[in-house]
């Protein structure tokens, strides 16, 4: 439609032909006028998340006996620090991404040794270099440890021993009880920080990448910074069958305090995908679609001439022009 109505403007006022602009003598003008205002547009998405402590990771424990203690839910568990107990002594939670994959003892080489030690060293323990090789330094290291929580001191670190996780973390649920087996999944956890998390159709999360800066906020309130530190598969919006390609959002921020702390609140999350700064805009429905291709407003002075524009990005009901003879204040018309 407004194809047609630019074509017979374009005639009207003997442009796109072979006369110049011209004021269109069967017109008494448009249904309404706007001006050009100078403004800063923004294009940007925006979406639900919830706040909490993001996604949970189990706990697979290898020791073999039963649980005798686990912690509360809800506690924060940091290095060094006890994760449940088998046979009334301690697993623990150290920081990395391998796993305990095999028991560590003098002479045994590989990047395990190194993260091991790197834990050691960070609760205080000396007497060796951090390197890939487990020395007799490294062992007399792990007796003074071992004395220290009650184990037999052998110098050996047993695989069931020992369970990383990449920081502190904070027990999201128990998935047995004290007196079951010890061998298996036993607690959920997540990170001890507040995150906030969205679960988005992924072919409208392209945004949604590490380190993106977003803006956060809870019932309309002060937006607070935030940064995507992670996305993931989730479940498709169906179930294992349904037909959605869902994406798991975590975003962290550093005001914890800034959003609550309510477990679920409800916050909005808003993405700028583009910003043009200080740029000359028109309502949307000013535009007119040319013959020729391209688009054109009418300029309303004491004639009405239909100009040729360039137009830049569309955002909240605007779009961003440039013309020559066209600034702040102009008058466009707004077709009926």
């Amino acid at each position: 439609m407004l194809a047609l109505l630019a074509v017979g403007v374009l005639a009207g006022l003997g442009l796109g032909g072979d006369g110049g602009d011209q004021p269109a003598a069967h017109r008494t003008g448009p249904a309404a006028t706007a001006k050009v205002t100078r403004q800063t547009l923004v294009e940007a998405v925006t979406v639900p998340g919830a706040l909490g402590y993001g996604p949970a990771t189990p706990v697979t424990s290898a020791a073999t006996g039963t649980v005798t203690w686990l912690p509360a839910v809800g506690a924060t568990v940091k290095r060094g620090g006890q994760l449940l107990r088998v046979d009334d002594l301690p697993v623990l939670l150290l920081h990395g991404a391998l796993p305990m994959y095999r028991p560590l003892a003098t002479g045994v080489v590989g990047a395990d040794v190194k993260q091991f030690e790197r834990n050691l060293a960070a609760l205080g323990l000396g007497g060796f270099e951090v390197d890939d090789t487990y020395s007799a330094g490294t062992a007399t290291a792990v007796k003074r440890w071992q004395k220290a929580l009650g184990l037999p001191e052998t110098g050996v670190v047993d695989r069931d021993r020992v369970i990383y996780a990449p920081g502190p973390v904070r027990v999201s649920a128990r998935l047995v009880r004290v007196g079951a087996a010890a061998t298996g999944d036993i607690l959920q956890y997540t990170g001890s920080t507040r995150v906030v998390t969205v679960t988005a159709d992924r072919s409208t999360a392209g945004w949604a990448v590490p380190n993106a800066k977003v803006e956060l906020s809870v019932h309309g309130g002060a937006p607070t910074p935030g940064t995507v530190s992670a996305v993931a598969e989730a479940q498709p919006a169906g179930g294992a069958d349904g037909g959605g390609a869902n994406v798991t959002i975590t975003i962290a921020y550093g005001a914890q305090q800034a959003l609550g702390a309510q477990d679920g609140a409800a916050v909005s999350v808003r993405r700028i995908l583009q910003e043009r700064r200080d740029v000359l805009t028109v309502p949307v429905n000013a535009l007119l679609a040319l013959a020729e291709g391209g688009y054109g407003v009418e300029v309303v002075t004491d004639r009405v001439q239909l100009v040729a524009v360039q137009v830049g990005l569309f955002a909240g009901g605007r779009v961003e022009i440039s013309a020559a003879g066209i600034d702040e204040g102009t008058a466009v018309g707004i077709p009926a």
